[in-house]
């Protein structure tokens, strides 16, 4: 299982769910008296569900430190060992876990095992990622690197709206799959992470960081003129910064996709 820190999923994840929750109302949350956000993370997702829950939301996660950030209730466990016993909680939700697990299957049916009414999973298509920018060319590079980057993951990180076709296996009726996008945006007043992401492209940290990745698909010359390439772009983002000049939207889609436990 592939395993983030605090400050990239605060940034990752931050305000996705501030403008618009529609794509979590059947989910039923005005109903549930327990559910649980496994691989909560920092608990981005914990705290939409806790205002939306009039009952008990409980994080889990195998991760002890992420799980401090998130704050009680928690309960430290494996997305494919839950430990709660059979039909403990109404509904099982996660967001952004099944793409990083090698067998997403398996956590889906310990979810349904959990669950006594409904599961329901938030899972990206990282493949349909859509960046502007104000940089020329930094869009094209983007959508390079983030193909060499799939071809070069162990996992699905593409599995979003296929998310669905896991659940009857499961032993889930699916209910819905709404999509929703989430949107990050750049532009000034520069923030401190805006700042730093600016940083590490101009010295091209940012790909050194995942160079095990692409050691599949590209040899090290390869490579070298890649972040060369990314340097460049993050040069003129800085640039562009200095001037006050510098704007960009990336575009997550993100698939909600509700199912109810088969009762036979």
């Amino acid at each position: 299982m592939r395993r983030f820190d605090a400050e990239y999923l605060e940034r990752t994840r931050a305000g996705m769910w501030a403008d618009s929750r529609e794509a979590l109302q059947d989910l039923e949350l005005g109903s549930c008296d327990r559910v649980l956000d496994v691989g909560c993370g920092t608990g981005e997702l914990t705290r939409v569900l806790r205002e939306e829950c009039p009952g008990e939301v409980v994080g889990v996660d195998a991760d002890a430190d992420l799980l401090s950030v998130a704050g009680p209730p928690v309960v430290r466990g494996d997305a494919t060992r839950l430990p709660f016993a059979d039909d403990a909680v109404d509904l099982v939700v996660c967001q952004a876990l099944l793409i990083n697990l090698p067998e997403p299957s398996v956590a889906l049916a310990e979810f349904a095992r959990v669950a006594s009414d409904q599961v329901a999973v938030v899972e990206p298509d990282n493949s349909a990622v859509r960046v502007e920018s104000t940089v020329d060319d930094e869009p094209l590079l983007a959508r390079r690197v983030r193909r060499l980057y799939l071809d070069g993951i162990d996992t699905d990180v593409t599995l979003g709206a296929r998310t669905a076709t896991l659940f009857s296996d499961a032993g889930l009726d699916v209910v819905s799959t709404r999509q929703y996008d989430q949107q990050l945006w750049t532009a000034p007043p520069y923030s401190e992470a805006a700042l730093t992401a600016a940083q590490r492209k101009a010295t091209g940290v940012g790909l050194a960081d995942r160079a095990d990745v692409f050691t599949g698909t590209l040899d090290d010359d390869e490579f070298d003129t890649l972040r060369a390439e990314w340097r460049s772009i993050g040069r003129t983002i800085i640039e562009q910064m200095g001037n006050g000049e510098y704007e960009r939207t990336e575009t997550v889609p993100f698939f909600v996709t509700v199912g109810r436990v088969d009762e036979a």
